[in-house]
């Protein structure tokens, strides 16, 4: 993404940051190991990566600014999500990936996906946090840098028909966008998560690993 692109259409915000730490607190740390390691694809301003614990944390991205924003110890490779090559064979456990493929085209995906399957340890898994089509079709186009739609129906079949077993779909995981005007409580978020219908949920949140 170029720079203006982050002085506008995803400008710094600290909502999203109280956003991050909180799904870490009640969602993926339970899915995380502190051994493991951990690549963040798209990492932006490394809200996910940042808040993760783990033995080995990478975050990819295109923008050069990105290393700016990371931790100390977050590992930052500059450069496309599919230009794995500095990562060794194997070594990653646990691959994550949020509001990415919308603005790839499929075969851009396709190309990730045989990046990522390499990379990926014998119990390597990708999760991908997604604007869900279906239910945010009304806004999707407004980001002038999308380019392909994606579903809860249409990704998955997608990484299925590329060589991965998807092992679980969430349609509404969670609202589109911290620039909404719900609040960004922790304690309504945690509530959130928990909940058993989520009527504003236009964020799907995939699971998958390789077949191998």
């Amino acid at each position: 993404m170029s720079a203006g692109y982050h002085a506008t259409r995803l400008a710094e915000d600290a909502r999203r940051s109280t956003v991050w730490r909180t799904l870490w607190q009640h969602h993926f740390r339970h899915r995380i190991a502190p051994s493991d390691c951990v690549l963040d694809l798209g990492a932006g301003y490394g809200d996910f990566i940042n808040n993760v614990t783990a033995a080995r944390r990478i975050a990819v991205d295109l923008w050069p600014d990105m290393t700016h924003h990371l931790d100390p110890g977050v590992e930052a490779l500059v450069g496309s999500a599919d230009a794995l090559d500095s990562i060794a064979d194997g070594t990653v456990d646990y691959a994550f990936s949020s509001n990415l493929f919308e603005h790839l085209t499929q075969e851009s995906v396709a190309k990730v996906l045989v990046s990522l399957n390499r990379v990926l340890s014998d119990r390597g898994q990708l999760t991908l946090l997604q604007p869900n089509y279906r239910y945010a079709y009304r806004e999707y186009w407004d980001d002038y840098t999308h380019v392909t739609a994606w579903s809860h129906e249409s990704l998955p079949d997608f990484l299925q028909a590329h060589g991965w077993e998807v092992t679980d779909v969430c349609p509404r995981f969670l609202p589109l966008s911290v620039k909404s005007r719900l609040p960004t409580w922790p304690i309504l978020i945690a509530a959130y998560l928990k909940a058993p219908v989520k009527p504003l949920g236009k964020q799907m949140l995939i699971t998958a690993r390789p077949i191998r």
